[in-house]
């Protein structure tokens, strides 16, 4: 398996930047969303969910374009981006959470092959630090300016909402993007992989998807609960 582990390594990256380029060319021609923080969502989300984002993105994601949100405004409906099954607003939510983390964990592992960094004498335990650090900064911007516009809070009163809304979500993405990295680094190779190479970047892939899984559950209760805003 190891041996065509880097073929299906490129094929996968390579299906990913494909549907990531069809989303972000039908975004460029007149489809932006209504609330701009999820152009990149969808964008990112593609780079490591490929084909399964680009079937959320023409399913759930057109659904809340500009265009198609003042149209409903104008004859005095709801938006159909807001009269999705719940589950379906749950995990937009979870990809709102992962674009961030994604974002995070890519300029995390990138900074650490320019400067390589060890944490209890593990580099993979500094990575670890440094992307939930990333990932949390990213995240939470990501929420504040989801909710700023939406409540119209003051900023201090939008940074705390976005802190109080994506915290658990992040630290339950994070715990499912590491347990499958961690199987990968100490059960399937036993030793840390090259970051230059694609299988890394594979095995990143596989890691944001198990990190949804883990971060669904908690979205559903932050929307039922309102503390994260339905998108």
């Amino acid at each position: 398996m190891h041996g065509s582990l880097p073929t299906l390594a490129v094929i996968s990256l390579s299906l990913s930047a494909v549907c990531s380029l069809i989303i972000l060319v039908h975004l460029l021609r007149g489809h932006r969303q209504h609330m701009w923080i999820m152009n990149i969502v969808w964008v990112v989300t593609a780079l490591y969910a490929g084909p399964f984002a680009l079937w959320a993105y023409f399913r759930w994601g057109v659904l809340s374009t500009q265009r198609v949100v003042m149209q409903a405004k104008h004859r005095g409906e709801m938006p159909p981006g807001h009269r999705k099954p719940f589950w379906q607003m749950a995990a937009v939510g979870t990809l709102h959470c992962g674009s961030g983390c994604t974002l995070g964990d890519v300029v995390a592992e990138t900074f650490l092959l320019i400067v390589p960094l060890s944490l209890f004498g593990k580099p993979l335990f500094a990575a670890w630090a440094l992307d939930y650090v990333l990932a949390l900064l990213f995240g939470v911007a990501f929420q504040y300016f989801t909710i700023k516009p939406m409540r119209g809070l003051s900023a201090g009163a939008a940074l705390k909402s976005a802190l109080k809304a994506d915290v658990l979500s992040l630290t339950a993405w994070q715990i499912g993007m590491y347990g499958w990295m961690a199987v990968v680094v100490f059960l399937l190779f036993g030793h840390e992989l090259d970051k230059t190479g694609p299988v890394f970047w594979f095995e990143m892939q596989i890691a944001m998807l198990c990190g949804f899984v883990t971060s669904y559950p908690v979205n559903r209760w932050l929307l039922k609960t309102g503390i994260k805003e339905k998108m």
